[in-house]
């Protein structure tokens, strides 16, 4: 009997791989996925009856519909603006579309929350062009209606202006790689080039779309500063209102869920979309010829790409660097302008973005190996903690203060049984608590990144490692970090410039007397100093512009293999 319980439990080693790299890997998941877990236990919580009374009879119903009306707004704008942006620059050829392929991308550099205070300050009654307006023509207060931008309608049309390359992007691919013989096979059948793209480019894009709009409505979610900021009721503002307000933290637990809720049912419904459809290239991998457009059609074209980077980019960035070089931006205290607490918010913002995208970076180089092997628990480990990107921030801020606390008090009296002195909070008494919630949201995109660099390493070359006698260990540091320095350098600055925009769970978790660029923005634009906040809003903005950098070079080089094919 014991002979064949240790032949169990060997067999059973050997197949989940309970090296020291799987149990860790199997460990970051946990911690991974603990916030969700948190969130979720506290769903069947009781003691918030009251509290729950009263959001149904006022505020409830409003985040839910809010919430709803939100997505599909937000999901029909990316929709027509991510695949018609895309459909333009793919499949046809007009003056100034090589420019208009990486020009695209720059309404990703803009937070929503900075675009929600700068065209505040632009279109308020106050504000320059309304200003104007009354001026040139001698209008009155009474004598003309002006759209208000701090609206729901607001809300969704700055959305789908800063969230339409999550479906440019994906579209753009589909449209390059996928079935260019169809659609020359269309044209040949005399269908023009609008035919073409309803009845052949959308339904061969329609996985890619599906998925494009999944993104985008799971950040629109996932935002506070501009739903905040428009008074637009949401499933985030309330759980910030039940945990600050109410004081409610298990109400807020309990909010947090049901967004999760909602995030959850959103990839469902991605899922169902495609049902047994399958979306194969069976005409090979020629590319479609590009229509050329001239005359009128390519003036049109070219309108079309420049407004929704003119409006998600172009026209944003000119405000704020009005406002930051007026003098108001330029002395302003607290933060305003480039003053010497602008360089203190900096220093924060950047040790917290460059400790957790180095991080990220380890910790997915180690996941990533780890689950290359092909064995099952650290492959289910590497598919949990790629999940984490779909967990709004304030959703893990929840998820992760209920627990940390908890320890924290726990770590706080054993010292000081110990040793007589109470340390007070270790943990969320700095920035550990933060970062941790950092790494459980944005560990995915550096996890994506680093399997992606690992997945052009040939096993072969692993194989000869081992065989000279070179241990996991030594294989990963002379064979897999030289071929993979592009792949984590990439990690790392994804994960950087995502850390150093995210503001719902920094607001949540900062410690005492802590702000980043981030929250100082929020609170400037909050108390109206808007021309104060430009200063930290602009750097955001220049930080976020690095991965657009990256992105373009991959365009460039991408149409230049093309070209030499």
């Amino acid at each position: 009997m014991r002979f064949i319980l240790n032949y169990n439990l060997k067999a059973v080693s050997r197949q989940f791989n309970f090296s020291p790299l799987a149990a860790f890997s199997i460990a970051l998941a946990v911690l991974v996925a603990l916030p969700v877990l948190a969130v979720s236990v506290n769903l069947f919580s009781g003691g918030t009856g009251e509290t729950w009374r009263h959001l149904m009879a006022t505020v409830l119903p409003e985040y839910v519909a809010n919430s709803i009306w939100l997505c599909l707004g937000v999901g029909i704008g990316v929709a027509a603006m991510g695949t018609g942006a895309a459909w333009l620059v793919a499949l046809n050829d007009f003056p100034g579309r090589r420019i208009a392929e990486w020009a695209l991308l720059l309404p990703m550099a803009m937070p929503a929350y900075v675009l929600a205070y700068t065209y505040t300050d632009f279109l308020q009654f106050v504000g320059p062009l309304q200003t104007g307006l009354r001026e040139t023509f001698g209008w009155g207060r009474g004598d003309y209606w002006f759209p208000d931008v701090r609206s729901l309608a607001g809300a969704i049309v700055l959305f789908s202006c800063v969230l339409y390359p999550y479906v440019y992007l994906l579209v753009r691919t589909a449209f390059l790689e996928r079935a260019g013989g169809m659609i020359e096979a269309a044209r040949a059948l005399g269908l023009n080039p609008w035919q073409g793209f309803w009845r052949v480019s959308i339904p061969l894009a329609r996985p890619a779309i599906a998925a494009g709009m999944a993104l985008a409505l799971m950040e629109t979610l996932a935002d506070y500063g501009t739903v905040a900021y428009f008074a637009v009721e949401t499933f985030t503002t309330g759980i910030y209102r039940a945990w600050f307000s109410l004081g409610d933290r298990i109400a807020a637990a309990q909010l947090a869920a049901a967004l999760l809720g909602f995030v959850a049912l959103l990839i469902l419904l991605e899922r169902i979309s495609r049902g047994r459809a399958r979306y194969h290239d069976s005409s090979g991998r020629r590319r479609a010829t590009r229509q050329v457009l001239t005359g009128w059609q390519a003036l049109l074209a070219q309108i079309g790409c420049a407004i929704p980077v003119a409006i998600g980019f172009a026209l944003p960035a000119v405000l704020l660097l009005r406002l930051a070089m007026g003098d108001a931006g330029v002395a302003g205290e607290d933060g305003g302008g480039f003053s010497g607490r602008f360089l203190i918010l900096a220093r924060n913002s950047f040790t917290l973005a460059a400790l957790t995208a180095g991080l990220a970076a380890l910790l997915a180089l180690l996941l990533g190996f780890a689950a290359r092997d092909g064995h099952k628990l650290p492959r289910l480990a590497s598919r949990i903690v790629g999940l984490g990107y779909a967990v709004p921030g304030s959703v893990i801020a929840v998820g992760v203060l209920i627990p940390v606390t908890r320890l924290d008090h726990w770590l706080a009296g054993l010292w000081q049984q110990m040793s007589g002195v109470n340390p007070g909070l270790i943990l969320t008494g700095g920035i550990a608590a933060l970062v941790y919630a950092y790494l459980a949201r944005f560990l995915a995109i550096a996890l994506q990144t680093v399997e992606a660099g690992l997945g052009r390493i040939t096993p072969s070359m692993e194989a000869a490692a081992r065989s000279l006698g070179s241990g996991p260990a030594e294989t990963l540091r002379r064979v897999h970090l030289p071929l993979m320095r592009g792949s984590l350098l990439t990690a790392a600055l994804l994960v950087f410039v995502d850390v150093m925009k995210e503001l719902p769970a920094t607001l949540v978790m900062r410690p005492f007397n802590f702000d980043t660029l981030a929250t100082q923005t929020f609170t400037l634009a909050a108390d109206e100093r808007l021309a104060e906040a430009s200063s930290a809003a602009l750097a955001i903005v220049a930080v976020g512009l690095l991965p657009i950098i990256l992105l373009a070079r991959q365009i460039a080089a991408g149409r230049s293999e093309v070209s030499s094919c």
